[in-house]
């Protein structure tokens, strides 16, 4: 485990407190555990409170998981998806993680890149064109063949799918399909070589490039944030690169599972396993 995980806390606070006060740049890398420690857990009560009748019949252990069932028609598929879509998306606001993460970092000079897609850090007031969703968003529909790179938001869709689902069917009518080739749609998610990077997502990612270019000017802080290794390629391993090759990089890492990096990098990272509420909140005091 690294040193700066086995120090004591205040320490580790007071250090990691000083490098964001210093940076002139911050880069925040937040992935699922982010949000999971705001409230948006994909287990227990809160899965079980609203896939009560899912649960029943297709035998559902968690959010996840059901994400990848296998359904037989589409009328149930879109059923799911719906309220999937909707408790992770519409249902919820801006959570306090997500606003004193933007309290934390609203007057520096930053970006966010994330592989979360329920949306939270434009609810939380971060601009959005500093925010690179990596892996897509609940709010759109694409063709599930990629046949076009467009992208259709989906709320009022979602809200009427939900209002008429019946013993886990939407109507057939209700069934979302491609308005170029007339192919069944999909969530926006990346789960496969079918993903459309539509033009703003290719904004998004020039923007990300560019900003990294400025940062090398100056002190950049990294922040990563719940990260861990289902696709750890896409900011857990280049967070690590960019420690290793700028000097002027830190990194500061709040994990409670996966606390450990590069051993090369230990003196310019700090690690937290600590709560990120009172983590965040302690950089801002």
């Amino acid at each position: 485990m690294n040193v700066d995980v086995m120090t004591g806390y205040e320490v580790r606070i007071a250090n990691a407190r000083k490098i964001f006060t210093d940076a002139d740049f911050v880069i925040i890398g937040a992935g699922a555990g982010l949000s999971d420690a705001a409230g948006l857990k994909y287990n227990g009560k809160r899965f079980s409170d609203n896939f009560g009748q899912f649960i029943a019949k297709y035998k559902f252990t968690d959010l996840y998981t059901s994400s990848f069932y296998p359904f037989e028609t589409e009328e149930e598929r879109w059923a799911y998806w719906a309220k999937h879509i909707s408790i992770n998306r519409y249902d919820i606001g801006a959570t306090q993680l997500y606003l004193d993460l933007h309290r934390l970092v609203k007057d520096k000079e930053y970006f966010v890149i994330t592989t979360n897609v329920e949306g939270q850090f434009a609810k939380a007031g971060f601009d959005k064109q500093k925010i690179f969703a990596v892996q897509g968003d609940y709010a759109y529909f694409q063709c599930a063949k990629a046949c076009h790179p467009k992208l259709y938001y989906n709320e009022e869709l979602v809200d009427a799918m939900i209002k008429q689902t019946n013993d886990c069917k939407i109507p057939s009518d209700l069934v979302p399909h491609c308005p170029v080739c007339g192919g069944p749609m999909d969530v926006n998610l990346r789960k496969d070589s079918y993903f459309v990077e539509d033009e703003n997502w290719k904004t998004a990612i020039a923007n990300y490039q560019f900003f990294i270019g400025r940062a090398k000017e100056g002190k950049t802080v990294l922040i990563e944030l719940g990260v861990g290794f289902n696709t750890p390629g896409i900011i857990k391993y280049p967070f690590e690169e960019m420690v290793f090759k700028f000097p002027s990089f830190s990194l500061i890492r709040l994990n409670s599972l996966h606390p450990d990096g590069y051993p090369i990098n230990e003196k310019r990272t700090i690690s937290f396993i600590e709560e990120m509420d009172m983590v965040i909140k302690d950089l801002d005091s």
